[in-house]
């Protein structure tokens, strides 16, 4: 029998027994249900949902934030911007070691955030970072060839997980490496055992560097690809947490157990955008009007009203419309059927074509179903389309990452910042086969570039938003991708738990303080 299989029936048996038997405010397991499948754990080659919640238990970073959107300390206990905002100095703690016993030094975070810069396919993330000066073990001197307005954030533990470079600095290729599938690091939790596609298992690290945490002793996350598994997991106890639920049935369904609670914060900083995105390496859809077409024939309100059940908020541009710089005056293409196949027959396309569409596997309402959905509507104007299915998460990143799709449904997070999640999507240096979530369209526009480029280094607020609202107006009649929806994230947890992730960053920050009420 595994670890994991005997840690399942003690943790089943505990959680079966729990209204007799409630685990002690010190200690206990917490056991966290998705469907969500990661191909490794190492969250600074890889971004996303499925890396980041384990990566940001096993992996410390310079900062975290709190639910204000202010930095807090983590492995910097101080920082300092300079006036001309081209450095940024971090004052690392004293003390604190990795998983093996190896102290944290100052060349550790240098090479972190340089590996990161190099690996991560959120390339505007550190970009302006030039040089990193490291005078002493704990001094980090950030120097930046422009002004960075999010680096603060980008030094988030989603964003920036430092690495030991002792492990990293081997030479490997960093997105292969090894240890990315048995990491060492030096978050709240150490790696126990990690079966793909069935558990990640993580012990409490008796050696954390901030004292009396973590409060939990183990953090289990189950990998269930059935969410109706999953949510049975949550009702009979042998799940205590679902984050990242987004099907409105299952957010009713469990809104009525009194034994859970279901939020939608913690969230903030993601901005999670639905979208249908377009392949413009294809030669049907180099042309700009079927893309048009395509957005006319789709009716948003539908697949928020009717197919979400109203859980769901269109959404009409690459930034959420929660955001600031969102634009509201970017084009809405509402739909109209008329003008969709009219645009067909001047694109050359009067007798219709064939096109295949991707989605994510797991939850289908914000996937599959649209997928379904377009397949029919969109025969109303001669495009026939064929749904191919993935049998798992990586199977459809890999295709995704690679160009192999021509149409696909997506999920992409603004993350906190349009520097860090939405210009890797538009950026044409950022077209980088073999990584998911980045310019995967091939899409490529100099004017766009020179805006983006622009307001990655504007300071000023107002200038800044005029920046951004060129460039969603470009865009929108560009179409590199047809935004939907904004994905209705909620959190469902044992309602005896307490201090659960609520911030801005959710489950994808550390669960250090999270424990059991007595």
């Amino acid at each position: 029998m595994t670890t994991f299989a005997k840690l399942m029936g003690a943790a089943s048996v505990a959680l079966c027994t729990f209204a007799s038997a409630p685990v002690l405010a010190e200690g206990g397991t917490l056991v966290i249900g998705s469907t969500q499948t990661p191909r490794h754990l190492n969250g600074s080659v890889q971004s996303g949902i499925a890396t980041a919640v384990p990566s940001t238990q096993l992996f410390a970073s310079p900062l975290r934030y709190d639910e204000n959107w202010e930095p807090q300390p983590y492995l910097a206990e101080s920082w300092s911007v300079a006036e001309d905002g081209l450095s940024v100095t971090l004052n690392l703690v004293q003390g604190a070691t990795f998983h093996d016993g190896m102290p944290i030094t100052s060349e550790d975070v240098a090479f972190s955030i340089m590996n990161t810069k190099e690996n991560h396919p959120f390339k505007s993330m550190f970009d302006p970072v030039d040089t990193i000066e490291t005078p002493d073990a704990h001094t980090v001197i950030i120097n930046l060839s422009k002004p960075h307005p999010a680096l603060l954030l980008a030094l988030s533990p989603a964003l920036a997980p430092v690495l030991p470079k002792h492990i990293y600095g081997d030479g490997q290729d960093p997105k292969t490496h090894p240890a990315n599938s048995d990491p060492v690091g030096s978050g709240p939790f150490i790696l126990e055992e990690f079966t793909p596609g069935q558990a990640i298992v993580m012990k409490k690290n008796p050696d954390f560097f901030i004292e009396g945490r973590p409060k939990l002793d183990e953090i289990i996350i189950r990998l269930i690809k059935d969410e109706s598994a999953l949510l049975i997991a949550m009702e009979n106890g042998e799940a205590d947490m679902y984050p990242f639920m987004a099907q409105s049935t299952s957010i009713k369904r469990l809104e009525k157990d009194e034994n859970l609670i279901v939020t939608a914060e913690g969230y903030a900083a993601v901005g999670p955008i639905n979208w249908l995105a377009f392949n413009l390496e294809s030669p049907k859809l180099s042309d700009v009007r079927v893309r048009q077409a395509i957005a006319y024939a789709t009716d948003r309100t539908f697949i928020t009203k009717a197919l979400h059940r109203g859980t769901s908020s269109a959404q009409r541009g690459p930034i959420i419309e929660s955001s600031p710089f969102f634009d509201e005056t970017i084009p809405a293409y509402d739909v109209d059927l008329e003008k969709a196949q009219a645009l067909m027959a001047e694109a050359g396309f009067a007798d219709g074509m064939e096109l295949t569409i991707d989605f994510i596997p797991g939850p289908k309402e914000q996937q599959q179903s649209i997928a379904e959905y377009l397949k029919s509507q969109l025969k109303k104007i001669g495009i026939d389309v064929t749904v191919r299915a993935a049998p798992d998460f990586p199977t459809w990143a890999g295709r995704i990452a690679s160009h192999d799709f021509e149409l696909t449904m997506d999920l992409v997070f603004n993350w906190g910042d349009p520097v860090i999640g939405v210009h890797r999507t538009y950026l044409s240096d950022n077209i980088i086969k073999g990584v998911i979530w980045s310019n995967t369209q091939s899409y490529s526009n100099a004017k766009v570039d020179e805006l983006l480029n622009a307001a990655a280094v504007e300071t000023d607020a107002a200038k800044r938003k005029d920046l951004y609202a060129q460039f969603q107006q470009i865009v929108a009649a560009d179409l590199p991708v047809y935004w939907i929806n904004a994905t209705p994230y909620h959190t469902a947890y044992n309602a005896k738990l307490l201090n659960p992730p609520l911030g801005i960053w959710g489950t994808m920050h550390p669960m250090d303080t999270v424990e059991w009420a007595e």
